[in-house]
């Protein structure tokens, strides 16, 4: 199976220089290349590329707003925000809109490969520590101020323990960690995560840390 990919990036040169990897790359093909945000929401929804490499900065329509449009379409393409600064609001924003996670634009040809992959699977492409550090740095912009989370019908249908893996994960915990400080074993914890992504709608990993941000079950402030 070959990984799709559409590249959104209003800089020619990027475009080709992304292109040129993913060419290079077995297991991954560009589709299709867009130099603006409604180009890439309308490319997406005729290409249906497993994973839409989004730059944030583009004329008319932004790559956030892309995000957005692609996301609520519901389909099974994926968006892969690439951003300039690591704790840039925009990558904040970006995975707010539906994005599942960043990358940097000077990062390896490796790791753009590997988050590539990672999010046409599902998976998320922020480590836990950069998870935090961006959160910490804009979440106060969303959290409520009912830190019991009692009000948000997203968490209605959580059991006790999986209120505290959500906890956990809003806190960039790891599987391995969650494991050690709950006492569950590694394979129980991701049945517990399974099972909470299920019950508040949400998409991977990153999406999860949002909710718990909002709902504020977790604070910027330890």
């Amino acid at each position: 199976m070959t990984t799709t990919v559409l590249i959104a990036d209003d800089q020619p040169l990027q475009r080709l220089g992304l292109r040129m990897l993913l060419e290079g790359t077995d297991g991954v093909t560009p589709v299709g290349e867009a130099s603006q945000g409604a180009e890439a929401v309308r490319l997406a929804a005729e290409l249906r590329p497993d994973v839409v490499l989004m730059d944030v900065r583009m004329p008319g329509m932004d790559g956030l707003e892309a995000t957005r449009q692609i996301v609520a379409t519901g389909g099974r393409t994926r968006v892969l925000i690439v951003t300039t600064f690591d704790l840039d609001e925009y990558a904040y924003e970006g995975l707010r809109a539906g994005a599942s996670g960043f990358l940097l634009k000077d990062a390896r040809p490796e790791e753009l490969i590997a988050g590539i992959q990672a999010v046409a699977t599902g998976d998320a492409v922020v480590a836990p520590s950069l998870t935090r550090r961006l959160l910490d740095a804009y979440a106060h912009r969303v959290l409520a101020p009912d830190p019991s989370g009692a009000d948000d019908p997203r968490l209605k249908e959580l059991s006790d323990r999986e209120r505290e893996v959500l906890v956990a994960i809003g806190n960039g915990w790891t599987n391995t960690e969650i494991a050690e400080q709950l006492y569950l074993s590694e394979s129980t914890v991701k049945k517990h995560v399974g099972r909470v992504l299920a019950k508040i709608g949400a998409r991977d990993r990153i999406q999860a840390v949002i909710v718990a941000y909002d709902a504020g079950l977790v604070s910027s402030k330890h």
